[in-house]
């Protein structure tokens, strides 16, 4: 009863008190007020669309992206050889090669350490230290850097990581991902990030599965992450918050099917060497040492398919100086596959990537928008090994040397 009496008393006061709380702010008003009142720097953004091919803008799907586009510039972009995951994103944050940064596939081998093999999982930081990424560089320099996922981003390099990082979960849903980017800029000035990287991987896993021509499923996925951009973008204006946007796939998609299959049994029994890499193209390694049978099996014409020697491998791939670079590479034409045993998945068109860098197929997508670029359309396409410097200029961050340069944006660059 006294319970009942106190309760409605406290009812009445809050009640009678009501007007007065209408009109004093809460404390999320507060710091709204206060995030409004601050003058923000602009923060440079770099969001890899995994697999994103530049003709998907064609499609008519993705306002968001044709908004910044316009605003901004945009571009095919050719990748690095291999054309996977990995060695691209790699390239795009020390603007190296994957021959010059070290990691070479998505799979890989070092004659340093016997009997491993490097997967995409691996955080041992003596697979990454060929070269820095730019958010240690970053770190270095006093720019405080946040990771929301990308390739390489969890390992501790030299003693340091990203000022903020999350370990990679591909079940975190995408706008999640947008979210975490938001509290981070919602921070104060001294403890908020000014070079951020973010990472999709939807539209890859759409391509592989049902390959890249036009579908509802892969359409879903690319209508999907073109919102998130647009929700990100929509967040931050809301905060009063510039940003320089770097956006960039890691290589294109080409269709595969079951009947574009070689098989390496017919070329040689499985049990006289080690396959270290199969699938868009494969990497081959003597079990014994001996490699003069297999020279003989592999290094010679095959249909829909051309091998070399890691010495031999065509220059304009600028591949196969790096000593984890199987001792053989063989790749198939655009489009085929080569394995040992078949994938299950395997049973009608799909995609793939890994392929000649030069092929249409595997061009990469690029484009950046922001107070620092000027509205100047499409550019022609250019190596994606030019990323790092344009970010590390967005970032004001000095960057090491590297197999890219500035030119390709220097006449996108607001004056």
């Amino acid at each position: 009863m006294i319970r009942s009496i106190l309760t409605t008393l406290f009812g009445s006061i809050l009640l009678a008190l009501s007007p007065a709380l209408a009109a004093t702010n809460t404390p999320d008003q507060d710091d709204a007020t206060s995030e409004s009142a601050e003058i923000r720097g602009p923060v440079t953004i770099l969001i890899s669309i995994d697999g994103f091919r530049p003709d998907y803008m064609d499609r008519g799907i993705t306002p968001n992206l044709a908004a910044l586009a316009t605003a901004g510039v945009h571009a095919p972009m050719r990748p690095s050889f291999p054309t996977k995951t990995f060695p691209n994103h790699w390239t795009l944050v020390t603007g190296k090669t994957p021959d010059n940064h070290g990691i070479v596939g998505n799979t890989m081998e070092d004659t340093a350490r016997p009997g491993e093999v490097f997967k995409m999982a691996t955080k041992d930081p003596f697979w990454w230290d060929q070269a820095e990424p730019i958010w240690i560089t970053a770190e270095k320099q006093g720019v405080r850097s946040a990771t929301m996922f990308w390739p390489g981003s969890e390992v501790e390099l030299d003693g340091k990581r990203p000022g903020d990082w999350w370990p990679f979960n591909e079940k975190l849903s995408n706008d999640r991902r947008v979210n975490a980017i938001i509290d981070w800029m919602r921070r104060p000035a001294q403890i908020r990030p000014k070079l951020i990287t973010l990472y999709f991987d939807t539209v890859d896993s759409a391509g592989h599965y049902f390959g890249p021509a036009p579908s509802d499923r892969l359409d879903a996925a690319i209508k999907a992450v073109d919102q998130n951009i647009g929700d990100l973008k929509a967040q931050l204006d809301v905060l009063g918050q510039p940003v320089n946007f770097v956006i960039v796939s890691d290589h294109g998609m080409a269709e595969t099917a079951p009947e574009r299959i070689i098989y390496l049994d017919t070329i040689m029994p499985r049990d006289q060497y080690r396959l270290v890499e199969d699938g868009n193209y494969a990497g081959i390694e003597s079990l014994t040492g001996d490699m003069d049978a297999i020279r003989a099996a592999f290094l010679k014409t095959h249909d829909n398919m051309q091998c070399w020697e890691r010495s031999q491998i065509p220059e304009h791939f600028r591949y196969g100086q790096n000593a984890r670079v199987p001792s053989i590479i063989c790749l198939p034409e655009t489009g085929w596959v080569v394995y040992q045993d078949v994938p299950e998945w395997m049973t009608g068109i799909g995609g793939g990537h890994g392929y000649d860098n030069r092929h249409p197929d595997m061009t990469a997508f690029f484009l950046a928008s922001g107070p620092a670029i000027a509205a100047k359309g499409k550019m022609p396409i250019f190596d994606n090994v030019d990323v790092y410097s344009l970010v590390a200029r967005l970032a004001n961050i000095e960057p090491n040397a590297s197999d890219g340069n500035l030119h390709p944006f220097e006449d996108a660059l607001a004056k």
